[in-house]
């Protein structure tokens, strides 16, 4: 994509175009999709943490999945990927700030020693279940699934490898888990936007979460792929910042 940016005209030209205005939901858009390609190739997530410990998303996402986790109010979060844990300590404290909530389950084939140590020393880590092991493995599911209370609202989110094949693997294993109205999550789609930067991939643009999420939802009806409405929007926009495309999944309630 080749961009012009003319702050004397307040116009922006994508790929040749014609003019936008420069400050409309359409330069926005433009703006946003490069800036987004730009930071992820800068490694702009690797720069934040949740009370103490390392998250590597992007702030809006956060704040996103804050919304849906408010308003779904689950009793357990499962999330495949710990890496440093700040994640898994983000979705803690949401459940403490509302009182709702029980259980965080993080799932990861290895959970690194320093790692482990560091997420048993937080204050949050009672809220917490760490489950070692390949999430794809039927012995892993299991676990996760004893962990998970008859009659609980479960999310969902998958965050451990991002090829197309085994999160499609992941989706077909965690979904039952899902309860209606809840939602499973296939994040870093973002990898097919970024499949043209130097840090990316070329196989990236169709090999990606998004595309396993799009395959996943054309055979379960039972599931449909929307990105959840803004419970707060005074602007034009309707479409997210996101490192997340194409990622959420909601279970359809039972009476349709």
């Amino acid at each position: 994509m080749k961009l012009v940016i003319d702050t004397e005209s307040q116009s922006l030209t994508a790929d040749g175009g014609p003019p936008l205005p420069l400050y409309s939901t359409e330069a926005f858009r433009a703006i946003s999709d490069l800036w987004v390609k730009v930071g992820w190739n800068q490694k702009y997530t690797y720069t934040f943490s949740w009370m103490g410990r390392p998250v590597i998303q992007l702030p809006e996402d956060m704040l996103r999945i804050q919304e849906v986790i408010h308003r779904v109010r689950p009793d357990v979060v499962v999330e495949t990927g710990v890496a440093h844990g700040g994640s898994l300590i983000y979705y803690a404290s949401l459940f403490k700030a509302m009182g709702a909530g029980r259980l965080v389950v993080g799932v990861d084939i290895e959970i690194r020693p320093h790692n482990r140590r560091a997420i048993e020393a937080h204050p949050l880590f009672p809220m917490l279940e760490l489950v070692e092991g390949s999430s794809i493995e039927p012995a892993t599911v299991e676990r996760v699934r004893r962990a998970i209370r008859p009659g609980e609202t479960v999310l969902v989110v998958l965050d451990s490898a991002h090829d197309r094949r085994h999160v499609r693997k992941e989706l077909d294993l965690y979904a039952p888990l899902v309860t209606p109205g809840s939602y499973i999550v296939a994040t870093d789609g973002v990898m097919s936007l970024v499949a043209d930067v130097p840090r990316g991939k070329p196989e990236w643009t169709t090999d990606n979460p998004t595309s396993a999420a799009a395959d996943f939802a054309r055979e379960h009806p039972e599931f449909e792929l929307a990105q959840p409405a803004w419970d707060f929007n005074e602007s034009a926009l309707s479409e997210n910042v996101t490192h997340w495309p194409g990622a959420w999944l909601r279970r359809r309630e039972r009476n349709g």
